[in-house]
């Protein structure tokens, strides 16, 4: 399983950014979804994640209320909405999937926002 993020860049604070994460290859088991962040100097944290099957959600509660994760399962892509983007929020977005009971990580996309 191949995942392929996009849709990082450079926004001030109040704008928003949309990423995506498109997986290939055998993607037919897939369970769980999220984005994880990484800012320097810190760890690696859940932002959001969603169920395959009910689509159930879960958010941090520093974005909850700003980020809206969704899925399309028939295109076996994950999107996050992000709003009202802080510089807080900067850091290194990664998509991570397990299918199969088996853990895949995209290789990253930067999110970088002006005060």
């Amino acid at each position: 399983v191949q995942l392929v993020e996009s849709g990082g860049g450079l926004v001030q604070a109040g704008g928003s950014l949309r990423l995506s994460c498109a997986a290939s290859g055998s993607t037919f088991s897939i369970n769980i979804m999220g984005w994880y962040r990484q800012a320097p100097g810190k760890q690696r944290e859940l932002v959001a994640a969603i169920t395959s099957g009910s689509g159930n959600t879960h958010y941090s509660d520093s974005v909850k209320g700003r980020f809206t994760i969704s899925r399309d399962n028939a295109k076996n892509t994950m999107n996050l909405q992000m709003n009202s983007l802080k510089p807080e929020d900067t850091a290194v977005y990664y998509c991570r999937m397990i299918v199969a009971s088996r853990v895949y990580w995209g290789q990253g996309t930067q999110v970088t926002v002006s005060s």
